[in-house]
C-alpha cells in the first residue's frame, strides 16, 4: 500500500493514496466521482478489512496458514457480486487486510 494519503476536502479524514487512485482515470489527477463517494467507499472498504481481521487471524492460526494464503482465500469471496465491492475495491480490501495481519 502507498504511504501517501489525501485529506478529503472539508474533513480531517486521511484517505490513502492507494484508495483514491481506484477512482482516478489514467491521465487525470482527480477522482472521476465526487469526494463524498470516495469517502463512502473508503469507509466501507476500511470497515470491511477490519471486520475480516479477526476471522482471518483465527483461520490462519487454526490451520497454520500464511497470511497470503488466508487473504487469497478471503479475496475470492470479496470479488463476488454479493460483497457490495467492485473488483478494484475487493483487491484494495485484500491488500489492506494483509497489511493489518502484519504482512
Amino acid at each position: 500500500m502507498a504511504t501517501m494519503s489525501r485529506h478529503l476536502p472539508d474533513s480531517q479524514l486521511l484517505i490513502p493514496e492507494s484508495f483514491v487512485d481506484l477512482f482516478v482515470l489514467p491521465g487525470r489527477l482527480r477522482p472521476s466521482v465526487p469526494w463524498e463517494e470516495v469517502l463512502q467507499r473508503y469507509e466501507l472498504c476500511e470497515d470491511t478489512a477490519h471486520m475480516l481481521l479477526e476471522p482471518a487471524s483465527m483461520h490462519r492460526d487454526r490451520l497454520g496458514l500464511a497470511n497470503d494464503d488466508v487473504v487469497h482465500s478471503l479475496a475470492q469471496g470479496l470479488s463476488g457480486a454479493d460483497s457490495g465491492l467492485n473488483e478494484s475495491e475487493a483487491r484494495w480490501v485484500a491488500s489492506r487486510l494483509l497489511e493489518l495481519l502484519g504482512g
